[in-house]
């Protein structure tokens, strides 16, 4: 064995040891959206999977500290913002709690109201449907009410604690 190698003997994982074994797995990064009538409200995610295509569904998981899901929770519609390769200043931008994200962000209200970020590799809307907690996170099902989706452009990745793209 190398020196990069993580082993975990049998037991419980640790935090540290989960991060350095799950970071292997290459996820794409998300800003989930909403707008409460009055603002625009957001957060960054790496956790979204799609669940079922009849009926549809994709799950995303928010940390139980964000102070932004509560808000977001409450509008009951999201648009799930699939960031593109260039897009990685945004990804910082929503990372961050407080201040207002949305600044000099360009977006257009979705057919569900939801902020669409312009230049966003896709967009899904929806509704939230369940949660379930989860240790230090929630699992949230979201039904689809709508899909779009830019030919051409590439994904901005989430690898072992870093970012960058798809050279495929």
């Amino acid at each position: 064995m190398n020196a990069d190698n993580v082993v975990i003997d049998a037991g419980i994982p640790s935090p540290a040891d989960l991060r350095a074994v799950l970071g292997h797995f290459a996820t794409g990064v998300a800003v989930i959206a909403a707008h409460d009538g009055t603002r625009p409200m957001g957060f960054t995610c790496q956790s979204v999977v799609s669940v079922s295509l009849d009926p549809p569904y994709v799950s995303f998981c928010p940390a139980k500290s964000s102070t932004s899901w509560p808000l977001l929770r409450r509008t009951g519609t999201l648009c799930i913002n699939i960031l593109a390769e260039d897009q990685r200043e945004v990804c910082g931008r929503f990372a961050v709690s407080g201040g207002d994200k949305f600044a000099g962000v360009e977006w257009s209200p979705g057919a569900n109201g939801a902020p669409a970020l312009h230049g966003a590799l896709a967009q899904i809307e929806a509704s939230v449907a369940v949660e379930h907690d989860a240790g230090d996170h929630t699992v949230v099902l979201a039904r689809i009410s709508g899909l779009r989706a830019t030919e051409g452009a590439r994904p901005l990745l989430y690898y072992r604690g870093g970012f960058g793209g798809f050279a495929g």
